[in-house]
């Protein structure tokens, strides 16, 4: 065989290999595909009714089950749905307004992130209107601020930082929606250097978190929350933005660590390092979340990736019932210095934890290469 015949076997090879990765992530069975699951989990999600924060205010659970939906009928064109859900929303600025979050914890402003997301859909200037301040007072130090609070403030952080690694999500998404609304640097820089500080404060040397540093567990969702708020952040930051490389690092260190805790079945654990624990959904959805848009920018090899975010959605779809509710859903979770605590956690069906992942999974899977 000659030199250039070998040349082009071998660039064909090539080819047909990382087109079968690619594949890997595009080609799935009836009832595995986005377009299925996404439908199924999208509706489902009008008819239930709301999840609140303290019986007073619509919850995080939800707004990112909504969130989910919305991004969902984006990227499917679903106009019906993409109607239903304003019609859902309509309420919060009249008779519903009072559940409306307050804006003073990292739980409750995230809610931000909705009315940006209906912004970037819609273009109605009320939902921008509404979504911004939830935003800016993430950095906008109340009087009645603690002076732990008012220090983080001074620092330059989120004067809501408490560096549990739930908040990397709570506080990257409406600072990220921000930014897509407004184009200003400033969101993102907010964001970024909270992110780095979480990595070097709870970023253990095997990639994974704890859930916070009195709380030496590696936490299913917890960790999901990390991984989701990195995927989020890295897609919107400048690739010549200065804390772009020590977070690009963060993510890869850990999703590296991620793919060796997988279990053979494809989910990943409550205790994520803890291989007699139960698998545990929402966390897994989000670790599935991460891998495929990794794979989908680049940043994580497809070799090595495809096939792991592959055997994880198919796990993970085995999860949803007849009624298009998510199984095997921890319930929502403070944080105990006490490792039996997290195995006996409650385990929901259908609870918003899990349908959310669930449906950015959908959104990733149809999403374009960029890379």
């Amino acid at each position: 065989m000659n030199k250039k015949l070998f040349l082009l076997l071998l660039t064909v090879c090539a080819f047909q290999f990382s087109f079968a990765q690619k594949n890997l992530l595009t080609d799935f069975p009836k009832g595995y595909t986005p377009e299925e699951v996404g439908k199924r989990l999208a509706y489902r999600f009008l008819e239930g009714k709301h999840m609140l924060h303290g019986g007073k205010w619509i919850s995080y659970p939800e707004t990112f089950n909504w969130n989910g939906a919305l991004q969902f009928a984006a990227k499917t064109n679903d106009k019906e749905l993409v109607k239903l859900l304003q019609d859902r929303f309509e309420p919060l600025f009249s008779t519903e307004k009072a559940l409306l979050p307050i804006k003073n914890h990292v739980d409750l402003n995230m809610f931000g992130s909705l009315p940006l997301t209906l912004y970037q859909i819609t273009k109605e200037k009320r939902y921008y209107e509404l979504g911004m301040p939830y935003a800016d007072t993430q950095w906008e130090v109340p009087e009645q601020a603690k002076p732990a609070q008012k220090d983080w403030s001074k620092k330059g952080y989120s004067w809501q930082t408490r560096l549990w690694i739930d908040d990397m999500y709570m506080i990257t998404i409406v600072q990220t929606q921000a930014f897509k609304v407004t184009r200003e640097l400033k969101y993102l820089d907010r964001a970024a250097k909270e992110m780095v500080l979480y990595l070097d404060e709870l970023q253990r040397p095997n990639g994974l978190f704890y859930h916070a540093p009195d709380v030496p567990f590696y936490w299913g969702r917890g960790n999901g929350w990390m991984a989701a708020g990195m995927t989020e952040l890295l897609r919107c930051l400048p690739k010549d933005h200065q804390d772009r490389p020590r977070i690009m690092q963060g993510y890869q260190t850990m999703m590296k660590s991620l793919k060796n805790y997988q279990m053979p079945g494809g989910m990943w654990n409550q205790l994520i390092d803890e291989k007699d624990y139960w698998a545990e959904t929402s966390g897994s959805a989000m670790f599935t979340y991460a891998f495929i848009t990794g794979v989908k920018h680049g940043w994580l090899d497809a070799k090595e990736y495809a096939p792991a975010a592959r055997k994880a959605w198919m796990a993970l779809v085995s999860y949803i019932n007849d009624k298009g509710d998510v199984t095997e859903v921890c319930v929502g979770t403070n944080k105990k210095n006490d490792k039996q605590y997290y195995y006996d956690r409650p385990r929901h069906v259908g609870d918003y934890h899990g349908q959310a992942p669930y449906l950015w999974c959908t959104s990733a899977l149809l999403e374009k290469d960029t890379k």
